[in-house]
């Protein structure tokens, strides 16, 4: 059996182009926030951290059940200032660094509880792909975590580790809520998606 990992739901971006907050998107009886919480709780991840900005943090805390929601007080400064609020969350009062964790920003919906459980068998830095294409979840190991929490918080996450990729039959990974046409797209992959 795979032991499972924290995780953390990327929810702290300002919607600019999508005109809405994407941890808000309805997705059937739920939202995008919430579909990524339970998806992960569903593969065995513990604890989930939500991090949103302010604006959004009582919203996403009615979305977000069963995750502990925090807010990154500069989310401008980029993805990686919010992945860094989401590993001091977890390091929490003890300083301990987790091992391994996995990351889910929330305005990529293609991927399922079973994609992560098989990320979770991973033994590096990973991230799912299709056909070659990578996409999301992330799997995040040390020593890329260390170096994650050491850089500046605008350096894009890209340029800090380079992830394996885990080929899996996840058509839909490259999935981007980001512009309201990408809403289109979602609303006819939902049965998809929820399935």
């Amino acid at each position: 059996m795979v032991r499972g990992c924290p995780a953390l739901v990327l929810a702290a971006g300002a919607s600019k182009r999508l005109g809405q907050p994407k941890a808000l998107v309805e997705v059937g009886s739920t939202t995008l926030v919430g579909l990524a919480v339970q998806r992960l709780l569903d593969a065995g991840c513990a604890p989930v951290v939500v991090v949103t900005r302010q604006s959004l943090h009582f919203e996403v805390m009615k979305e977000a059940l069963n995750a502990t929601v925090v807010v990154n007080k500069e989310p401008e400064k980029g993805r990686t200032g919010t992945v860094q609020c989401g590993l001091l969350s977890l390091m929490g009062d003890k300083g301990r660094t987790p091992r391994r964790v996995l990351i889910a920003p929330v305005d990529r919906p293609g991927w399922t509880t079973e994609h992560v459980r098989s990320l979770m068998q991973q033994s590096a830095t990973s991230t799912l792909a299709f056909q070659g294409r990578a996409g999301h979840p992330l799997l995040l190991h040390d020593p890329d975590i260390a170096a994650v929490l050491s850089a500046p918080a605008e350096t894009p996450l890209r340029d800090l580790f380079k992830p394996e990729l885990v080929e899996a039959a996840a058509p839909h990974i490259g999935l981007n809520i980001d512009t309201p046409a990408d809403l289109i797209l979602l609303r006819g992959l939902e049965s998809v998606l929820l399935s």
